[in-house]
């Protein structure tokens, strides 16, 4: 700790006496300033020892040395040092007598100690405590580096709540409470993440400093004493993003020694969560590889290059996702199907769901990449996640928190694109999820996946799992204006003739299909002879020149009956 007045008192060489103020003797002393003006106050800074000799002061004057401590008192001076034997022999009763009144420290020098003695013994004293300070920094730096290594980010939050005298806590890139220590501080923790989130939305590196309990600054109720706290906040990582924060409480503000900590902590988390570019870039071509042994029906092969890389991931069930932006799947559906004729409409954006397409800055499959290893770091889960090209593959356990937050961004993407703001085809996502699949199945999980993605594409929604795709009707599966182009190009015939008054051709039609071509019973569905329903049905098959003996097409009328009929 810094020298304080009761330090130098108890200073063999120095031989200071305590005239006035001796109940403040514990006041550090941040430096010594010797001064004869009669107000010294514009040069000082507070916290020092002022000695003075009285050369140019009426030390004998009461009213006068009460408006000299008066002002010394208010400028924040931690104590006054004079000497005796240069001007006065010894310390007049009317400073005694003011120091006493305002209780300001008054310390009486002999004269065999100069100034410059005190000024040695406070710098020494000041160059020690920094050293100290120091040193037990890079004592707690090793420490902290040790429990990174062998406990990870919650065996050194550990170290810093221990190092500080308080308590740490550290937050994903989504402003999620991931680890804190102790444990009782989860609650603080949770309590400022609002205060977490502003601080993600800075530039990093970012930090802050907040009061604890709620993230408005108000104080914590129910008995939780976190409102007293000082919490800093920093953010983690070395990109424009932050990619974590980190949290400190503490009772008062941090010293030198706690500094150096808070600082090493920060550097060794954010080469936790921050990995290196070539790192990352090998898993990234680890995890391609991994998932083309997959597609290729080579399990085995793929476990072995994996290794302990993705865990149980590739034994236990898991579920394929693939996403991308819904401009890229409409192009590729464009191009597989011939069709040149694309929809000009754009998604909206919600007010309220503006923060997602801030977070996002408009690159949702890269956001959702984000969220997805968030959510494995945030559970121990693990994930593989492959980016190629325009779309994002995303390998997780069944009914696992991936999954779950995977679902949990669709939905927030689906209300930003849901709107009334105008966004760009660029601004869109599609994801489409398998069912439940093994390593021998990655191949049939992946054609699900995409069968999924192209029917989100289609219906116009965020995100399709392919279990629902088998709970429905197909009909829906059709609406789109290809397929109504079609039906009503192959019904238009019959709705003209119906039009002329000349017979009700569509109802009839209608009616013998849904009855599997029965004769009697569509008859009597519309009320008329069968011979009639089956002249009626001749007229049909010369009308559109198709014969209602051929399956396929009965299949396409009855098709385009409910597409027409959906649509209506």
């Amino acid at each position: 700790m810094p020298p304080t007045l009761a330090s130098l008192v108890h200073h063999s060489a120095l031989k200071l006496t305590v005239r006035a103020g001796g109940e403040r003797l514990d006041t550090p002393v941040r430096w010594v300033h010797a001064s004869e003006l009669t107000d010294p106050v514009p040069y000082m800074e507070g916290g020092e020892l002022l000695l003075i000799t009285a050369l140019k002061l009426d030390a004998e004057d009461a009213d006068a040395m009460r408006r000299y401590v008066k002002r010394l008192v208010g400028a924040g001076v931690a104590g006054l040092g004079f000497a005796v034997g240069v001007h006065y022999e010894e310390t007049p009763k009317a400073l005694v007598d003011a120091a006493e009144g305002e209780g300001l420290p008054l310390l009486e020098v002999p004269r065999r100690t100069p100034f410059l003695a005190i000024s040695k013994a406070v710098s020494a004293a000041i160059a020690a405590d920094q050293y100290r300070a120091v040193t037990a920094g890079f004592a707690a730096q090793r420490e902290l580096t040790k429990q990174a290594l062998s406990d990870g980010p919650e065996g050194l939050l550990t170290a810093l709540a221990s190092q500080v005298d308080g308590w740490a806590a550290l937050y994903d890139a989504s402003g999620a409470v991931v680890a804190t220590a102790p444990e009782w501080a989860g609650r603080r923790a949770a309590r400022i993440t609002g205060d977490v989130e502003r601080l993600r939305e800075r530039a990093a590196p970012a930090s802050s400093v907040v009061g604890g309990g709620t993230g408005d600054g108000e104080v914590g109720d129910g008995g939780d004493a976190s409102g007293e706290d000082r919490v800093e906040l920093h953010s983690l990582g070395t990109g424009r993003r932050a990619r974590a924060a980190l949290a400190v409480g503490t009772a008062a503000a941090l010293g030198t020694a706690e500094r150096y900590a808070v600082h090493s902590a920060i550097a060794l988390l954010t080469l936790t969560t921050e990995r290196s570019r070539s790192l990352y870039a090998a898993e990234q071509r680890i995890g391609a590889a991994v998932l083309r042994m997959l597609l290729a029906g080579q399990p085995d092969h793929a476990r072995g290059v994996a290794g302990d890389l993705y865990g149980g991931l590739l034994d236990a069930p898991y579920r394929m996702i693939l996403a991308e932006a819904a401009s890229a799947s409409a192009g590729r559906a464009r191009a597989r199907a011939g069709d040149a004729d694309a929809d000009g409409g754009g998604a909206t954006v919600s007010a309220e769901a503006a923060a997602v397409l801030a977070e996002a800055g408009g690159d949702f499959v890269g956001g959702l990449g984000e969220v997805v290893e968030s959510a494995a770091a945030r559970s121990g889960e693990a994930v593989l996640v492959v980016p190629d090209g325009e779309r994002l593959v995303v390998l997780a356990a069944d009914r696992g928190a991936v999954v779950a937050a995977c679902a949990q961004y669709a939905e927030a993407v689906g209300a930003a694109q849901g709107g009334g703001e105008q966004a760009g085809d660029e601004d869109e996502l599609v994801v489409g999820i398998s069912a439940p699949a093994g390593p021998i199945a990655a191949g049939a999980a992946y054609k699900q996946a995409e069968q999924a993605l192209s029917v989100a594409r289609r219906r116009g929604r965020v995100l399709v799992e392919h279990e629902d795709l088998a709970a429905g009707s197909v009909v829906p599966l059709l609406a789109d204006d290809a397929v109504r182009a079609f039906a009503d190009g192959l019904l238009r015939p019959l709705y003209e003739h119906d039009a002329t008054g000349r017979g009700d051709l569509v109802a009839s039609l209608r009616a013998w299909l849904s009855r599997h071509g029965q004769w009697d019973a569509a008859a009597a569905d519309l009320g008329v002879h069968r011979h009639t329903l089956r002249y009626r049905m001749r007229r049909v098959e010369e009308i559109l020149g198709r014969s209602l003996d051929d399956p396929d097409v009965r299949m396409e009328l009855w098709l385009a009956l409910k597409t027409t009929a959906s649509a209506e």
